[in-house]
């Protein structure tokens, strides 16, 4: 930290990081990690400005310490800079588990751009589950294809939209496909609210924002050409109209995921879809 003036703050950061990030690998391996490394903490504002404010704080006298502002930041951001170690190390462990196949895929401009467009949004995450589903996105999208890379951008656009109610729906329709609202919001909090509650509320918006976002869609029949089939409108009997209107627990409409939706999961959750895998060939 003492010559901070005579080195960049990305030649610093890579020098803390790289003893637990690139310490048995051969030297080639060591720049693409560090191609990956940079990538991630260029896209993250504070980083730099910890380090320089870190090195700062030596040289204060004690009882400044114990009383600054900066004091404070420093905790809360040696904080986070411990978590995003923790994340970056993790992503390396399952880079390694890969192999050399992906070693031209991880230096590639094409994913640095997504590296950096990720880690923007692990660092505005809320909460751990977030920052999980990130960094799970951004090493999958290193290992796999399915997707193309707009479309993973499109995954990390949502982890920034959606809130963690919305996953968890999420979770649950991809774990029990064909669930109706009723059952999912059984499933997920218990005993049926009101209709005129805050929680019907939020529940028909979080099945609203999902459907509109094409992450979910109520259960349609498909010919074999992969087409929609159109369903037959039956003919009702002559009777008085119903006096209320649907329930946001309505039990008789089933939903599934998109296809689109299932490549969402899978590129995000890798533990909810290691669990479904597992109990499926039980």
């Amino acid at each position: 930290m003492d010559n901070i003036s005579g080195k960049s703050q990305d030649d610093l950061i890579v020098e803390q990081l790289r003893a637990e990030l690139a310490k048995s690998e051969p030297s080639r391996r060591n720049r693409i990690i560090e191609k990956f490394v940079l990538a991630a903490l260029g896209s993250i504002p504070w980083v730099g400005g910890f380090l320089s404010a870190a090195a700062n704080y030596k040289s204060e006298e004690g009882p400044l310490k114990q009383n600054s502002l900066q004091t404070q930041w420093l905790e809360e951001h040696h904080q986070k800079l411990g978590a995003l170690r923790e994340t970056l190390e993790d992503i390396q462990r399952r880079f390694e588990s890969f192999g050399v196949t992906i070693d031209e895929r991880i230096q590639s401009d094409e994913y640095l751009m997504l590296v950096r467009k990720a880690f923007r949004a692990w660092d505005e995450a809320d909460t751990q589950e977030k920052r999980r589903y990130v960094a799970n996105t951004i090493t999958n999208a290193a290992g796999t294809r399915v997707c193309s890379d707009d479309v993973v951008r499109l995954f990390l656009d949502w982890l920034e939209l959606y809130h963690e109610a919305h996953f968890a729906v999420i979770r649950e329709i991809y774990s029990n496909p064909g669930s109706s609202r009723f059952e999912i919001w059984s499933n997920l909090y218990g005993e049926t609210p009101r209709e005129d509650s805050a929680e019907s509320d939020l529940f028909k918006l979080l099945i609203r924002d999902l459907s509109t976002g094409g992450v979910i869609r109520q259960e349609r029949d498909v010919n074999h050409l992969g087409q929609f089939v159109r369903k037959t409108p039956q003919r009702k009997r002559s009777t008085r109209p119903p006096s209320t209107l649907e329930s946001a627990f309505e039990d008789t409409k089933p939903y599934v995921l998109t296809e689109l939706g299932k490549q969402f999961v899978h590129y995000t959750m890798n533990e909810v879809v290691a669990r479904i895998e597992k109990e499926g060939r039980a």
